[in-house]
């Protein structure tokens, strides 16, 4: 449960599970900055990338090894673990690992899928999609918070801010849809890395702007926001996903500081 709203969480994370090795080395970072800055930062990878531009793309480890390989993040650095899903089928399983189950942005109207992440008592984090405006986001939550309310259980729904199409090869953020969101829920995240998306802009594959980054989170951070989304890399150039978005691993404890003062 939410015990204190007004202090901000942490998602953090590589886009994609590349290898075992670089899960590890982004853990031991989030360890140490949890360690020094009191702060929890949930740890975040994908086990499939399922709505990659091209096919041939990299996609992931898929459900079984991913899952393996987030348990033992989990149990070696006890990090609490989000991670995303795609189809109804994989919520059960994903729930025995992982603490929080993401539903994907394109993702989030599609009603089966709300109901069976709620359904194993997790906490569901809906991403708002390119294509509707904060308050529309409503009726994606009503259908967790319904499910659980018919489980009779109380958990929590958080909202996450991730931009709006604008044109062709490009999204905008209206910050506005922060506050609109918190009149429904009061953990509302700001997706810092996808919102500096260019979708489908890169020959292929999608590119983007790191460097407006610490931007958006100071933007969202002014709009209310309560919690700040970031995926992080080693050297992220040579990312398997989302390249061109995530921030350097090293950048992520100072722009954390900023947003705590």
């Amino acid at each position: 449960m939410i015990e204190n709203p007004m202090k901000p969480i942490f998602i953090a994370g590589p886009c994609v599970i590349e290898s075992q090795e670089l899960l590890e080395t982004v853990a031991e970072k989030i360890v140490d900055i949890n360690s020094r800055l009191g702060t929890e930062i949930i740890f975040k990878a994908s086990f499939d990338k399922a709505n990659r531009t091209s096919i041939h793309s990299f996609r992931g480890p898929g459900l079984e090894r991913g899952l393996k390989m987030l348990g033992e993040i989990k149990s070696r650095y006890g990090l609490k673990i989000l991670t995303d899903i795609h189809e109804s089928w994989q919520a059960k399983a994903v729930a025995e690992v992982c603490d929080v189950l993401q539903i994907p942005a394109f993702l989030c109207r599609q009603t089966d899928l709300l109901v069976a992440a709620a359904k194993t008592g997790r906490i569901v984090n809906i991403k708002k999609a390119q294509f509707l405006s904060g308050r529309d986001m409503r009726y994606p939550l009503q259908k967790v918070i319904d499910t659980f309310q018919d489980m009779g259980i109380s958990q929590e729904c958080w909202l996450t801010e991730r931009g709006n199409s604008f044109g062709y090869n490009n999204l905008v953020v209206d910050f506005r849809n922060i506050p609109d969101m918190l009149e429904y829920t009061p953990r509302v995240i700001m997706d810092c890395t996808h919102s500096v998306q260019r979708p489908g802009g890169g020959e292929g594959k999608t590119s983007g702007d790191r460097r407006f980054v610490p931007q958006m989170a100071l933007a969202a951070k002014a709009f209310g926001a309560t919690g700040f989304f970031f995926e992080v890399h080693p050297d992220p150039d040579r990312g398997l996903s989302d390249a061109a978005n995530m921030l350097f691993l090293d950048d992520l404890e100072p722009l954390i500081k900023r947003l705590l003062k």
